[in-house]
């Protein structure tokens, strides 16, 4: 599990040039092959070579004429083809959403009334942002502007790119108008934090005899960094990710004693202790007697 800790997450200062919005084709800087996530927005345009996203938990098709939406913290990969083709365009929170004082964890909460601009990053798991030839020029022309008054900043040239950049985002959300406000009434992002939670419940469940299990695998077991799935916890649940574990544990350790005659020394082991006697203080402290006692209570009863 230790492979799964490892996934890096980057700030605006090593992946971009500037540290409110930068914008770059494949030439600038070798794109990322393994799964990662970044504190800040991401748009990836496809100019050619198709390939795949690996967004949170979803896999979805990435051709030409296609942009991801990426929000802070999500984890993702894009792999891309040696002759393909793209435009990356990387923002900060408060260059994009100066208006909006939010806590990045909770992005997905935003109404569509609030934020607009949010759309296509808060369900970019549920479609694919493809467009005809068409309205895709005029995405091509919107990044030809951004790319050139990014090379000679001048005073407002943060607002005329965050004018630009705002254009294409506007673009997408017309498109995807039906779709997207559909996906808002349902509250789709509701369902892929259930999902996610499920990701880590199974992970919890399958790594339950494991001492070293942490929270860091079981996020990235989920597609969630550290921080998020710990906000996620909190906001779904009331509790710490340690305080789930020790409840799974504790009612794993329950069953055991009531069902089985395994020895003490067993259950805490497959309960992910490897000393009894720390597991016995735990049980005490959690269900009000020691484990043997507990055991002779509930037989006799």
């Amino acid at each position: 599990m230790s492979t799964l800790s490892r996934i890096p997450t980057y700030g605006m200062q090593q992946r971009s040039d500037r540290a409110d919005f930068y914008i770059r084709d494949k030439s600038a800087r070798p794109p990322l092959t393994t799964p990662h996530r970044h504190e800040y927005f991401q748009i990836q345009i496809n100019l050619g070579g198709d390939t795949v996203q690996h967004i949170g938990g979803a896999i979805r098709a990435f051709a030409r004429n296609t942009l991801a939406f990426i929000l802070p913290h999500r984890l993702h990969v894009i792999p891309h083809p040696d002759d393909g083709n793209f435009v990356l365009i990387n923002f900060s929170q408060e260059f994009f959403l100066q208006h909006l004082p939010c806590d990045p964890m909770d992005l997905e909460d935003v109404s569509l009334a609030q934020a607009p601009e949010l759309a296509p990053f808060r369900f970019q798991e549920h479609l694919d942002f493809v467009l005809d030839d068409a309205n895709f020029s005029e995405v091509e022309g919107l990044l030809q502007k951004m790319r050139e008054l990014d090379q000679n900043r001048q005073l407002g040239t943060g607002l005329m790119l965050k004018g630009y950049l705002l254009q294409l985002i506007g673009k997408v959300c017309n498109v995807y108008e039906a779709q997207l406000l559909a996906l808002s009434a349902s509250k789709a992002e509701k369902r892929g934090r259930r999902d996610a939670l499920s990701r880590v419940s199974s992970f919890i469940r399958e790594h339950i005899a494991d001492p070293e299990m942490t929270l860091k695998d079981a996020a990235a077991a989920a597609f969630l960094s550290p921080n998020y799935l710990t906000h996620l916890l909190r906001k779904e649940t009331g509790s710490t990710f340690s305080e789930l574990v020790l409840e799974r544990r504790m009612r794993l350790a329950r069953t055991h004693l009531i069902n089985t005659t395994k020895p003490v020394s067993h259950i805490a082991e497959v309960c992910g202790f490897a000393d009894e006697a720390y597991f016995s203080r735990r049980f005490r402290k959690a269900n009000g007697l020691p484990p043997g006692q507990f055991r002779r209570l509930h037989r006799e009863g």
